[in-house]
């Protein structure tokens, strides 16, 4: 039977928590009964510097239920990140890691045909929406155009999967191989190959608590996911130059043929407009390529993009770690 880790980021969950860790306990000893998952497999709840009582709820939860432990990070590293501390810690203890959401919004009853997928020897299991009828009619629309830019963009990205997913051992180990500071797991996991397989689930209603994920960071995800995995922007905005600079022959060419024809008349409007739509676009085209640039400084920095304050509840310790003399895991 293989050791299975369910891997939840959690920031200000201490409404929903209790009852996702009920349910998941609930699934772990029935994925138990049906030999899917071995008595060393745990729940791994990762705290993104939460300015709740989540962290004291996780540390008790660990004391009481020796199927739950914990992770802390330092500092509050957003959702990606967490995610990321969670399936690296777990990569030391697991056979395989199903990541997915605090709220209860992912579907925990289909967790079993993740873990049989994976006995039949897939590495990578992918978490596909059947329907998007619990989210607003603007989220629906601005969701599914995201996928569709994505792939028009040439990035390899799964129709209606969030980071509901398993990932074997070996999976996680190639994951642990890309070191971008810029975290899209969604296109990252794509690019890693192996065999991959779907289970289909309907998505929930939040159980408590209010979303972590407002229009503003949703936004903001959507453009690092953009940036991170295509530079057909860039070639975009080359293209855009050649257009703008065959037009601006052609009216070159017109300006000349109605100066000889004895045609030409002050245009305040048309000067006023053409210097507007260039500037407009001049300001667009450099916004793209600065946030290339901001990328880019991102990641020459190189700075970790995480480190682990404290660890709560039974994990195997036997297998190795990166930390630091003081003994805080950087990564």
């Amino acid at each position: 039977m293989p050791t299975v880790y369910l891997v939840v980021p959690c920031y200000n969950e201490e409404e929903v928590l209790p009852e996702t860790v009920r349910r998941l306990t609930e699934q772990l000893l029935s994925m138990r009964e049906q030999g899917l998952a071995d008595e060393n497999s745990r729940m791994l709840l990762v705290d993104d510097g939460s300015r709740d009582q989540t962290w004291a709820l996780i540390e008790g939860f660990s004391r009481e239920n020796r199927l739950v432990c914990g992770l802390k990070l330092a500092h509050n590293r957003g959702h990606q990140n967490a995610l990321l501390a969670g399936l690296m810690e777990a990569r030391l203890h697991a056979d395989c890691a199903i990541s997915l959401d605090a709220d209860l919004q992912d579907d925990v009853s289909v967790l079993p045909e993740f873990v049989q997928k994976f006995t039949e020897g897939c590495d990578v299991v992918y978490g596909v929406r059947n329907r998007r009828d619990t989210d607003t009619a603007f989220k629906r629309v601005t969701a599914q155009g995201f996928y569709k830019f994505m792939q028009a963009l040439g990035v390899d990205v799964v129709y209606n999967h969030a980071d509901y997913r398993l990932m074997s051992r070996r999976a996680l180990e190639a994951l642990s191989e890309y070191r971008e500071v810029n975290l899209f797991l969604r296109g990252i996991v794509p690019l890693i190959g192996y065999r991959s397989d779907y289970v289909y689930y309907d998505r929930h209603e939040r159980f408590a608590g209010e979303s972590k994920y407002p229009l503003k960071k949703m936004i903001s995800f959507a453009l690092d996911g953009i940036t991170s995995f295509s530079v057909r922007p860039l070639r975009l905005i080359s293209r855009l130059g050649i257009f703008v600079s065959m037009a601006s022959v052609l009216g070159l060419l017109y300006a000349l043929i109605s100066h000889f024809l004895g045609h030409t008349v002050a245009g305040w409007t048309a000067i006023v407009c053409s210097i507007w739509l260039l500037g407009g676009i001049q300001l667009l085209c450099i916004g793209v390529v600065g946030g290339y640039v901001g990328k880019i400084y991102s990641e020459v920095k190189a700075r970790p993009r995480y480190r682990i304050e404290q660890k709560a509840g039974e994990m195997d310790d036997s297998a190795p770690s990166l930390t630091g003399q003081d003994g805080e895991k950087r990564v």
